[in-house]
């Protein structure tokens, strides 16, 4: 089943202009209380970085996404947030998905900032990767050690074949 059929929009924001179903989802991601709407709000403000990755409003959704990261209470809306950056190729919050990786207090949102990582090859990470090998949860270095495995391999790989390509994921 395509994603955006799960993703539950009673309120039709999808169908709003991009800078209107920002702001919604913003308002939404940063208001609500029911961790199940700002996780479609999160998805759905993705979805517009996707469609118009060459405008201010990618800049926008980007800064979002690590609001989540930053703010959000819940750890697998952290982790949606986390997939979005990966998704759409965000790399200039990769600090913010290391930071994530190595102090978030969510198991889920450490596993997903640490996967994100590593789908999207960002090798200037891997020294601060290491640190998560430590991590008290089994869970989280499993993750780590797979990545850090897999970084490894795709470094040894073509230069050609090394570049990350968003739509290759979803």
């Amino acid at each position: 089943m395509e994603m955006s059929k799960i993703i539950l929009d009673e309120d039709r924001i999808r169908d709003l202009p991009y800078r209107k179903r920002l702001d919604a989802c913003t308002s939404i991601i940063k208001n609500e209380i029911d961790e199940s709407f700002r996780w479609d709000a999160v998805w759905l403000a993705g979805e517009i970085a996707e469609l118009n990755p060459d405008t201010p409003l990618f800049d926008e959704v980007a800064n979002l996404m690590s609001w989540v990261l930053k703010n959000d209470s819940n750890g697998v809306v952290k982790h949606e947030a986390c997939y979005q950056i990966a998704a759409r190729n965000m790399r200039k919050k990769i600090p913010d998905l290391v930071e994530t990786a190595l102090n978030d207090p969510s198991v889920i949102a450490k596993h997903e900032a640490i996967e994100s990582l590593g789908l999207m090859r960002a090798f200037d990470s891997k020294e601060l990767l290491f640190k998560a090998l430590g991590d008290p949860d089994p869970n989280v270095t499993e993750t780590v050690a797979f990545v850090l495995k897999r970084l490894g391999r795709l470094e040894k790989i073509e230069e050609k074949n090394r570049t990350y390509k968003p739509s290759k994921i979803l």
